[in-house]
């Protein structure tokens, strides 16, 4: 789980970096240039260190130089805070292959139930689509605070709850498949 929130907090890293520095110094120049520079860094960083780069890194510093590039001619934020949204409907994306969540269920769910687990793997990409959606009309309004307040409270508080309410339907419906089957 460590691992996890690490490599979301690297993917996330110019975003953090360019929210914290415009909310500190109001400056979109300074704070799309330096979100620009620490993607930039970030790259080089893991190729010193002989780490294996995915399209999915070099896709994001596309994303951070090519929507900062707008960011800095247009000198309007919404460019930077849009990328988010791009990664959602990517990860949505990637989420509409039948059966993509199969793999990370225990044996037990996957025997049991797996057309519910590919059902809620569909749900999922669902919900990436309709947050990437959200998190583009919040950006459209420039408003820095609803969007911080909507990435984190709203997309992060609805992935929480939807991966509460899965585990928990999941969970009742396998408890019930296998008592119907213990008793026929």
């Amino acid at each position: 789980m460590k691992d996890v929130f690490a490599r979301l907090a690297s993917d996330f890293l110019s975003a953090i970096i360019f929210l914290a520095i415009y909310l500190i110094t109001d400056n979109i120049i300074l704070a799309t240039s330096v979100a620009i520079a620490a993607a930039i860094a970030q790259v080089i960083y893991a190729r010193l260190k002989g780490q294996a780069l995915n399209y999915m890194t070099y896709a994001s510093l596309a994303l951070v130089v090519g929507l900062g590039a707008i960011t800095l001619l247009t000198h309007d934020p919404r460019f930077m805070l849009a990328k988010p949204s791009i990664a959602h409907f990517a990860i949505g994306l990637i989420m509409l292959k039948r059966g993509w969540m199969l793999r990370y269920m225990p044996p037990l769910v996957v025997e049991t139930v797996p057309e519910y687990v590919t059902a809620a793997g569909y749900a999922w990409a669902a919900l990436m689509f309709v947050i990437g959606g959200g998190m583009i009309v919040v950006a459209s309004t420039g408003d820095l605070k609803l969007w911080a307040f909507y990435i984190t409270v709203v997309a992060g508080g609805a992935k929480i709850l939807a991966f509460a309410v899965q585990y928990v339907v999941l969970r009742l419906i396998v408890t019930s498949r296998k008592r119907a089957a213990a008793r026929a």
